[in-house]
């Protein structure tokens, strides 16, 4: 192993194969006899492309075909999740083998680190980044899910700190990649780290020409951190970051002043087989070729690169025109194919006086010679189109959203959408923030099951003296109905909404239809319990259409069943939309907006359906008697207003979405519970 410890390894990075296996490899063939013998094959990004379901995948199929082995890799090779979930066939076959999954062909984890038989670290972070739903997930996300987490991070980071070896001690075969052994590791540092998302700032300090004004978008500031953590030598991507298609993009050498002089050098690759670039019309160049030699501990720090620029992920607090000068000396790791060269091909950059660019310098953005493109005043603004996912509004980006450090109700941070607090039911605040819970400060990383809420804590049994019971309009033997908090339907702010769709109901008529005994979800119930508590709950959803319908609106409601969650209360929302609105463009809102998200929504016979309830659920009934089903699934997070997200959207009134931004006085609930109480009456179902 000493001598191995000391040879450069020779690897070749692919970007996104898209499904093109055979093609891809045929090509990998071609290179390695012309530029090779390579020692290892990376593939970043997509390498498989948009899955199906399984029993799509034919004996015929590449993947079956990969699978089997009668397809295979020229090279032993490692892959690893782009932003698609995996094909379940592969996924199948990760969970037998631990990862092996033919002869030369090792899928990575989500947040995987191995450490190859040459002694090289390889980091991988696999999936694509969502500011919503980062903090939302109890888990790591599989490779069901396209997105990561928190806690894939958190893993992967902690794993830096172990070193995983094949079991064979071998440099030519893997076989027994499922069987990797731990083992201490000095430092959290890796060489080699590939991702599919971009990490935040990742242009700054560079004067490499970009492939796109707005190139490469918004990045995560997740993976800066992890970068920042692992410092690898070098970092791939092949993540599309806010464009139509991967883009091939060479950033100039960064140092890490403060470790050794550590250099990283960052690459994001084209993809193989996506679409050409429609400005050049040719596609990116998806592939890059180089040597990179193990580092022991007291390995001597490297020599900087005469291009090397400041790094773009710390804060270093250098002048632009009094940056310090770098060491003039060789590369750190020698490019097999073009031997000791600026890789990038591009100038250093020329200071003038006082930092400002020197003559014929122009941006690239806005053609100004008044400053360099990192200060580009029009680099800070949207393009065209973008809107914040967090409060929806455009002219800004979500880094810089006005409401992402807002204070929760108890003075802590405000947890993002979707997040429930397992203590109380609140979405306002962290459970450590919780004044309810019983239990000590807790860690994201604490184990054991969630705190089940007895009943005195829940926000919408009868018995918790802080139940809103001003806004209660009926209360029958099994279950009670009443308006919400913050409801969709404005009532006393309608002139603030002249283009919306909204009806006119007394009260606006959103409610929420409760069960008094306190039930995770209505699938819960037990069966010997159920029947008269679910005849109830038909009375008054019936009762509801017909009120509605005098009002020329129609019911639609939604139940999100969460058995995670530890303490919800089932109840079902019910909402008046106009009869203008047919019940397909109702259902294909629905199904849009979920397949935008993520969320698969089919159409289901409610009676078999939710037969059990041991499965988390999002039902939607439709005006029509048809039910809409989305099965939660282990790990995957799902924002619990997405039906009202939908709604909102669908009668034009979008500013309604945060029903913490639509809570009104008592008094004014007040005039609406009396308003809907005297138009109701009539209706009311015989109890």
């Amino acid at each position: 192993m000493a001598s191995s410890q000391s040879s450069p390894v020779k690897i070749l990075t692919v970007g996104a194969a898209v499904g093109s296996i055979r093609d891809i490899f045929n090509k990998v063939k071609a290179i390695n006899a012309k530029h090779g013998k390579f020692d290892i094959l990376l593939f970043s990004g997509d390498f498989f492309g948009p899955p199906k379901e399984a029993a799509e995948y034919s004996d015929d199929d590449e993947v079956i075909q990969l699978l089997s082995g009668s397809l295979q890799s020229p090279i032993e090779c490692f892959i690893m999740q782009g932003e698609h979930p995996l094909p379940p066939p592969v996924i199948e076959k990760f969970a037998a083998t631990g990862g092996a999954l033919a002869q030369n062909l090792f899928l990575l984890q989500k947040s995987g680190l191995v450490t190859t038989a040459h002694g090289l670290r390889i980091a991988c972070l696999g999936g694509i980044f969502d500011e919503n739903l980062y903090s939302v997930a109890e888990s790591p996300h599989g490779f069901t899910s396209p997105y990561f987490t928190s806690h894939t991070v958190e893993k992967l980071i902690s794993n830096s700190m172990s070193q995983s070896t094949p079991s064979s001690g071998k440099g030519t075969s893997y076989t027994s990649l499922a069987q990797i052994k731990a083992s201490a590791s000095p430092n959290e540092f890796v060489d080699i780290l590939i991702s599919n998302t971009f990490p935040n700032n990742i242009t700054a300090h560079s004067t490499a020409s970009c492939p796109s004004p707005s190139f490469p978008g918004e990045g995560a500031e997740p993976v800066a951190e992890l970068v920042r953590r692992t410092k690898p030598r070098y970092h791939f991507v092949a993540g599309r970051g806010g464009q139509k298609i991967p883009m091939f993009w060479e950033r100039e050498p960064y140092t890490w002043d403060k470790d050794n002089g550590r250099i990283t050098r960052f690459v994001s690759l084209g993809a193989f087989g996506g679409p050409p670039d429609p400005t050049a019309g040719k596609k990116q160049r998806w592939f890059y070729a180089f040597s990179i030699a193990p580092q022991a501990p007291n390995t001597p720090a490297p020599a900087t690169p005469p291009n090397a620029t400041a790094n773009p992920l710390v804060q270093l607090g250098f002048h632009r025109g009094m940056k310090r000068p770098f060491d003039q000396g060789e590369t750190e790791a020698e490019n097999f194919r073009w031997g000791k060269v600026n890789p990038t091909g591009k100038r250093n950059r020329i200071v003038g006086q006082e930092g400002k660019p020197p003559p014929g310098y122009k941006c690239k953005i806005c053609e100004s010679s008044e400053h360099f493109i990192n200060d580009c005043p029009d680099r800070a603004k949207p393009k065209e189109g973008y809107v914040c996912r967090i409060c929806n509004e455009a002219g800004h980006f979500v880094r810089d959203c006005p409401t992402k450090n807002q204070v929760g109700d108890t003075g802590g941070r405000k947890p993002k959408e979707g997040y429930v607090c397992r203590a109380c039911g609140s979405e306002a605040h962290y459970l450590q923030d919780c004044p309810s819970a019983t239990q000590p400060q807790h860690s994201r990383r604490a184990k054991g099951p969630p705190k089940e809420i007895a009943p005195d804590e829940c926000w919408f049994c009868l018995s918790n003296p802080k139940l809103a019971k001003h806004l209660i309009v009926s209360i029958g033997n099994e279950c009670y109905v009443t308006l919400p908090k913050g409801q969709i339907i404005p009532t006393h702010t309608q002139a603030d909404y002249p283009d919306g769709s909204v009806p006119s109901v007394p009260g606006g008529g959103h409610v929420l239809i409760v069960p008094i005994t306190h039930y995770p979800t209505y699938a819960s119930i037990p069966t010997d319990l159920s029947e008269p508590i679910l005849e109830e709950t038909r009375k008054y959803e019936a009762a509801l259409g017909a009120f509605y319908s005098a009002h020329n609106a129609q019911s639609v409601s939604f139940e999100v069943g969460r058995i995670s969650a530890k303490g919800g209360h089932a109840h079902i929302q019910v909402i008046p939309i106009p009869r203008s609105l047919s019940p397909d463009a109702i259902a294909n809102a629905f199904i849009s907006e979920g397949s935008r998200l993520g969320i698969d929504l089919d159409y289901e016979d409610i009676s078999t359906a939710l037969h059990t309830g041991d499965r988390g659920y999002f039902k939607v009934s439709l005006p029509d008697g048809r039910h809409l089903i989305h099965w939660l699934r282990d790990g995957v997070p799902f924002g619990i207003q997405f039906g009202r997200q939908v709604i909102v959207s669908l009668l034009g009134i979008p500013d309604r979405f945060d029903w913490k931004q639509c809570v009104q006085s008592e008094d004014e609930d007040r005039a609406d519970v009396q308003a809907f109480k005297a138009a109701f009456s009539s209706f009311e179902p015989n109890l």
